[in-house]
């Protein structure tokens, strides 16, 4: 189960991997907006996901399987599988 500020958490955690501080989203975003966000009080839309992504050069989808990770890579590999058979059978017309 995802928790309430999870993709708040990963935004943080990619946010500072990637050596950003809150100012370098000035384009997409204010600091103010983006640490709300971090903190999980507020929740972005996905046009402004892709957006803050861009600035982090990550994919949306990396930020979402951070998000539902309990921090382990086993954690993301099965997330990353689940959504790859997920997206084979809709793709391929399957219906469950």
């Amino acid at each position: 189960m995802v928790e309430q500020n999870s993709l708040g958490k990963a935004l943080k955690t990619v946010r500072k991997a990637r050596g950003l501080s809150q100012e370098a989203f000035s384009g997409a975003s204010s600091r103010t907006y983006l640490s709300s966000l971090e903190r999980g009080v507020k929740n972005p839309t996905l046009p402004k996901l892709n957006e803050l992504c861009q600035v982090m050069q990550v994919h949306p989808l990396t930020l979402l399987a951070l998000a539902y990770a309990d921090g382990e890579m086993g954690d993301v590999e099965r997330i990353l599988e689940q959504t790859r058979e997920e997206l084979e059978g809709l793709l391929s017309g399957e219906k469950r």
